[in-house]
Parts: C-alpha cells; structure tokens; sequence
C-alpha cells in the first residue's frame, strides 16, 4: 500500500481551507515538476515545482517548499510556499506565514498571516468582521 508524503504546510494545521479537504486527487511531491496546464476538479497540492496556469474545481495548495510560476485560479487557495503570479480564489484564500508570492491577488476573502511576504496588488470583495472561537489546536 502506498504512503501519502508527508507534506509541510507550515503553520496552516486546522485552518479552514483544509478542514474541508478530504483527500487531495491530484499531488505534485516535492522531486517533481510540472510544465503546461492543470485543470479538473478536486483538490491539488504541490509540493514540487510547476511552471503554468490551472484552473481546479476545487482547493489548490502550494506547500510550504513548493514552487509555482504562473497564474493559479481555483474555489479556494491555500499557499505556504512561493508563488510568481496572479492568484484569483472564487471563494477563499489564505496565505501563510512561510508563503513568498509576486503577483495579484483575488478573492472574496483573503486571510494574509503574519510574516507572509507578498508583492503586488489585491482586490478582494466585502469585508466581514468576525471572532475566531476556535481554540488553538483545533
């Protein structure tokens, strides 16, 4: 049976991008890399390198260690790695501590953590002002 790699996506543990993750469809481990266009339905995470553009039905995760140049559109984003272009979430996106992105950002809601770096312009709709009642390690 195989083993699922182990994948570090920083500090992003319970958050909520991932909690509705049941399993990723398709995975991109951290000795591959990856040129053209990625697109379907389900959930991606990469952990390697991609040089292209994707548009997934789903959630796209770039690992803490991933790399990706071009431009990524999907339901939601979660990135802990690097990422060189624009980034267009139609309902969620969250940027880690360890994310490094060059590019636009565009989402409904962006969640941007402390110690993320990030050049470029956002646009993001409403904003919703709430109170986290979750504890630490959920």
């Amino acid at each position: 049976m195989a083993r699922e790699p182990s994948i570090n996506l920083g500090s992003a543990r319970g958050r909520r991008i991932l909690d509705r993750v049941e399993g990723f469809t398709t995975s991109i481990g951290p000795e591959a890399e990856f040129r053209g266009v990625l697109g379907g339905a389900g959930h991606c995470i990469v952990a390697g390198r991609v040089e292209g553009e994707c548009d997934f039905e789903g959630t796209l995760v770039v690992a803490e260690g991933g790399h990706w140049i071009g431009d990524i559109r999907a339901n939601n984003v979660l990135i802990a790695g690097r990422v060189e272009g624009s980034i267009s979430a139609r309902e969620k996106m969250e940027i880690i501590s360890t994310a490094r992105i060059s590019g636009r950002l565009t989402s409904p809601v962006i969640a941007i953590a402390e110690g993320a770096i990030h050049e470029g312009e956002v646009h993001m709709g409403d904003i919703t002002r709430f109170s986290d009642r979750r504890e630490a390690g959920d």
